[in-house]
């Protein structure tokens, strides 16, 4: 196998002649110079037709290639500029890079495969690039690659929810597929409006077949969902069936701490002194103060519990 063959699998380098490879001493990186075949030059970078060379552009340029192990690596070619007759002057296509990135297409599908799968941290460290970047990637991936997959077809049973980032400033909507478990729909937002811009690019024919919906108790949700797919089935989703549920016990807990604490006040208070055996007892204190601290032993399955919750429940 030749040398240039090598490299080419290395690097994933398509319908590319790789015209040498070196090592850069001041950077510590590897360079492998490269040209698109006869076929893929002078090409548009937009829309990939042939065009006239217009100049040499700003001379040659580097993409940053997956790592060689703990090695970067760079692919540096000429960057041309051509004529296009539908997007006028623009840098000519390469095979192993997108349009305006400045990475390989190998190191682009990696991050926006990584930024998935693995926290912030994980993907910034592993591939060493920026979280802006890593955003700014995430974008030209899904630009070139989400027009292929419809992912509003087939719907039957969807979960609708709103999400808040930025410390709770600004909110999301967002649409999952129960049946599949992915989320297909975004946007931001959360009010009536962004719901049914969802609905708008669903139709009226994909609405009809959606059989069932989970959704919190907002009152934005329910009247879009009444208004959209009347036939559907409404659902309360697990996770705020569980958190109404919790927060209906705290009521409870509370209510009855302040119930024995209030009978507690109102028992006869024991003669000053020593307290000993034969010292008169407060039951509705004991039962106040038993009560207290006892949230997350209420919220515990009964074969979780510790035996210091199984005695505060008792």
């Amino acid at each position: 196998m030749r040398e240039t063959r090598v490299w080419r699998a290395l690097l994933g380098l398509e319908n590319t002649v790789v015209e040498g490879v070196e090592f850069d001493d001041d950077a510590g990186v590897i360079v492998v110079h490269a040209r698109p075949t006869a076929s893929r030059r002078d090409r548009c970078g937009t829309c990939r037709r042939r065009s006239p060379r217009f100049d040499h552009g700003d001379g040659r340029r580097r993409w940053r290639a997956l790592d060689l192990g703990s090695v970067q690596a760079f692919v540096e070619a000429d960057a041309p500029r051509v004529t296009c007759r539908r997007h006028g002057v623009t840098v000519a296509s390469v095979p192993w890079a997108r349009h305006d990135a400045g990475h390989t297409r190998d190191f682009d599908d990696t991050v926006a495969w990584l930024a998935t799968v693995t926290s912030k941290t994980a993907v910034t460290r592993l591939m060493r690039v920026a979280w802006r970047t890593v955003g700014s990637i995430v974008a030209r991936v899904w630009a070139d690659t989400g027009g292929a997959v419809d992912r509003l077809e087939g719907l039957a049973r969807i979960g609708i929810d709103e999400i808040s980032y930025r410390r709770g400033q600004r909110y999301l909507t967002v649409v999952v597929d129960h049946d599949s478990g992915r989320l297909v729909w975004a946007a931001p937002g959360n009010s009536a409006a962004t719901l049914r811009s969802f609905f708008d690019a669903l139709g009226e024919t994909r609405s009809a077949a959606i059989t069932h919906v989970s959704a919190d108790g907002a009152d934005w949700i329910a009247v879009v969902v009444a208004e959209r797919i009347p036939q559907a089935v409404v659902c309360a989703d697990a996770f705020h069936v569980v958190q109404w549920a919790t927060a209906a016990l705290d009521q409870v807990r509370i209510e009855a701490w302040r119930t024995a604490r209030a009978a507690a006040r109102s028992e006869p208070r024991p003669r000053r002194g020593p307290r000993t055996a034969n010292s008169p007892k407060r039951p509705a204190s004991d039962l106040a103060n038993g009560i207290k601290r006892s949230r997350y032993a209420l919220w515990k399955n009964p074969e979780d519990l510790t035996e210091r919750q199984h005695a505060k429940l008792a």
